[in-house]
């Protein structure tokens, strides 16, 4: 095989993260083509060698998987890089991921172990309480255009004004949004020539509340008066409704989320969700589970994980806006929360004092230099990194505390698989991992894992 050889086969199973397995009988090897389906027959062009491996990019499905018995439920699927598998029955995307999971796990795992499989989300669709969308076109010079990015694209952006993983205030909100930009013929920030006004919409609604916020994310290149858009915004007819309405400046060159400066342009610069009976004060950058009923199970699968914390001190680290740290506090003598974003600390202790929880301590820091000057001792540690995992300087800090139980929930499971290896020369062993899936239709799943220190017999 040779680099722009085309091909055709059938994709024997997808592993994480969207790798599909394709066989070539001819050449007794096998090819990683993304972006496929099980069982689909396709073609595909061999375009590069990654250690040792070929790798392929899809041109064409021939034939349908016999796992995909759903017509799409939007309008830009497949060419949205949003979601992948909702042609395919919600059990089978779960057997999927079960599948992913146990390959990986069992390779990095030493010993035996309890896979306890993966857990339903409550809802399948309209279950995102976030979504952060681009401003762009779809085609080189075309249309504005607001929504997410083409599959495999950097730059060319799908308009989801019918996506289902959201609610449906949220696409009403990104129809009006993007019309009123359209009719005014505003720029849209181009990256590479750092031309442009237009970035992004970052939409958060609560599930349980029906509170929404709508964040407008432009650069300062250009003045645009946005009081009819607020008004036109607070006339829509919502299911929820918006309690503020954000005008947030960023003149980074990078294509990220960011405030240089904050504006609040109606009522206020957050918004409240309940979960397991909690309350939740959550703002535009702080860190809150994307699906609040799938976040419920979740937390409800570490809490049974970590099981009986009376008179015990919890360190809850990568904490976010503290969502764990209060979930565990009512059994637990004292958590410590550590997170890095000083704006989900501050909600988080303002959550546990609207929740009414003294238990909680909250700290703003890298947990890389927060734990040399902590003087409490852990009893039991949670962990919830973000998806790259945990800093290799962090780990072994954390390691030597020598707790006897670790929770660990990860986002992405190749980066669990590598912080076991440490932690397991550490001399802690996986007792049980389950799967919690809270990004139904992607490729996305949440892990937990209950690791013990103690002998390996």
């Amino acid at each position: 095989m040779k680099k722009g050889t085309v091909c055709e086969g059938i994709i024997e199973r997808v592993d994480f993260p969207n790798k599909g397995i394709v066989h070539i009988p001819e050449e007794d090897k096998d090819v990683i083509v993304k972006n496929g389906i099980p069982g689909q027959k396709i073609r595909f062009v061999i375009n590069k060698f990654k250690k040792g491996k070929a790798e392929g990019r899809l041109l064409e499905v021939l034939e349908k998987s016999p796992l995909e018995t759903r017509e799409p439920v939007c309008s830009i699927f497949p060419e949205c890089g949003g979601c992948m598998y909702q042609t395919m029955p919600y059990e089978e995307q779960v057997k999927m991921k079960e599948g992913q999971i146990r390959r990986i796990m069992d390779e990095a795992v030493q010993g035996e172990y309890v896979f306890e499989g993966v857990k339903s989300s409550p809802k399948e669709f309209g279950y995102r309480n976030k979504m952060e969308f681009s401003f762009g076109d779809e085609y080189k010079d075309g249309p504005l255009s607001l929504g997410l990015h083409k599959k495999g694209s950097t730059y060319d952006v799908l308009t989801a004004a019918d996506c289902r993983l959201v609610h449906e205030d949220m696409n009403r909100i990104l129809v009006c949004v993007l019309e009123y930009f359209k009719e005014r013929n505003v720029s849209y920030y181009k990256k590479m020539q750092h031309v442009g006004y237009l970035r992004h919409l970052l939409l958060r609604r609560g599930d349980t509340t029906g509170e929404i916020l709508v964040s407008l994310v432009t650069t300062t290149q250009e003045e645009h008066d946005l009081e009819p858009l607020v008004k036109e915004l607070l006339e829509l007819e919502l299911e929820g409704k918006i309690v503020g309405i954000l005008h947030i400046l960023n003149d980074s060159l990078a294509d990220v989320v960011k405030s240089d400066e904050t504006r609040i342009l109606y009522g206020q610069d957050s918004f409240y969700e309940k979960l397991l009976g909690l309350e939740f004060k959550i703002t535009p950058f702080s860190f809150f589970q994307p699906n609040t009923r799938g976040a419920e199970v979740l937390y409800e699968t570490v809490r049974e994980y970590i099981g009986d914390i009376h008179d015990m001190t919890v360190f809850d680290l990568f904490s976010g806006t503290g969502t764990i740290s209060q979930v565990l506090a009512p059994v637990a003598k004292q958590v410590v929360g550590v997170e890095i974003v000083e704006e989900a600390v501050e909600a988080a202790k303002e959550n546990a004092a609207r929740n009414g929880i003294s238990n909680c301590k909250f700290i703003a820091g890298d947990v890389f230099q927060v734990l040399d000057e902590l003087e409490e001792k852990p009893d039991v540690i949670v962990l919830d990194p973000p998806r790259d995992g945990i800093h290799p300087k962090a780990l072994p800090k954390i390691l030597s505390y020598g707790v006897d139980r670790i929770v660990y929930i990860s986002c992405k499971m190749t980066s669990l698989a590598r912080d076991l290896e440490m932690m397991q020369i550490a001399g802690y062993r996986v007792e049980k991992m389950t799967a919690v899936d809270q990004f139904c239709e992607t490729v996305h799943c949440e892990v937990v894992a209950l690791m013990t220190r103690g002998d390996k017999d």
